[in-house]
């Protein structure tokens, strides 16, 4: 992923990004200036893909349900709901 996004030399921290960064609403890009540097940032598709890494693992990696998907019965239901 950090390749895709060309991000390789990026810094690696040990603590949550919650005790670093206060992000807000008032944050948000209101020139035109701002608007077109960050229109040229890939933010939706990185954060889309840290989400499908948080959430994948669990869901699927470690899930037998991923193959089922085209044709899942009962019991292929049963334990998505247990997960």
């Amino acid at each position: 992923m950090l390749r895709r996004f060309n991000i390789v030399d990026v810094k690696t921290v040990n603590f949550p990004l919650r005790g670093y960064f206060n992000l807000l609403k008032a944050q948000e890009p209101k020139t035109d200036d701002e608007k077109a540097l960050m229109s040229k940032v890939p933010y939706v598709s990185v954060v889309g893909s840290l989400m499908y890494a948080m959430i994948c693992p669990k869901s699927c990696s470690n899930n037998r349900s991923c193959r089922y998907m085209s044709n899942s019965g009962q019991e292929h239901w049963s334990a998505v709901k247990w997960t």
